[in-house]
């Protein structure tokens, strides 16, 4: 499929399925692009389908089931909306191209040559307990502990409203947590003591299993 160049072909890939509840329409809103005026198309929409098929069907789906409702904030970025996003000295706060190819850019693979997808979500049934608590670490560490295919997640903790990137890669996931909580931590990656450890005890309230 050749990146769509007119209203009826925009529509046809708007409808390419990519997992059981999601189609390809949901993730192509851009912010950026609707004020930037510059379409958020992709270039190669076969590897944008397959890599966002595989967020969906091995992370987003897994997490809905289990979860409830995912709200879709934001996710594909083509390469020249993510490049505006990541000018220097610009509002939008985006990463640099080579960082967000197999990430946000879904239809570029990464210099590894490995494809990947990112989506920006909420998590509608977690927002009362995250509103009352202010504690994203819970739904951090349930993720990590019952996601599997998940390779990274962010969360953005200034606001009300929880936010937080989770990415997929089709090989070698990269399986780190950071958060703005407001500065930039590292609650886990490879390498470090609380990696493989049991972490049931940080979601036990919310899970009410305390």
């Amino acid at each position: 499929m050749r990146s769509p160049a007119s209203v009826k072909t925009l529509e046809d890939l708007g409808r390419r399925k990519l997992s059981t509840s999601f189609f390809m329409r949901e993730f192509l809103y851009s912010e950026i692009s609707q004020i930037e005026r510059i379409p958020n198309i992709p270039t190669d929409p076969e590897l944008a389908v397959a890599a966002g098929s595989g967020l969906c069907e091995h992370v987003l789906e897994p997490l809905q089931a289990q979860l409830g409702r995912i709200s879709i904030r934001s996710a594909f970025r083509a390469a020249s909306v993510n490049e505006v996003g990541a000018a220097n000295g610009n509002q939008y706060g985006c990463a640099s191209n080579e960082a967000n190819r197999a990430r946000h850019i879904w239809d570029e693979r990464d210099a590894e040559g490995t494809m990947g997808a990112m989506a920006c979500v909420v998590l509608t049934t977690y927002l009362p307990y995250f509103q009352s608590t202010k504690d994203w670490q819970a739904l951090a560490w349930w993720i990590h502990d019952n996601i599997p295919a998940y390779s990274e997640l962010e969360f953005f903790t200034k606001n009300e409203v929880l936010a937080f990137n989770i990415g997929w890669r089709e090989r070698d996931p990269r399986k780190t947590i950071h958060a703005w909580a407001p500065k930039r931590v590292c609650l886990t990656k490879p390498g470090l003591p609380n990696h493989n450890s049991s972490h049931k005890a940080a979601y036990a309230a919310w899970r009410g299993e305390a």
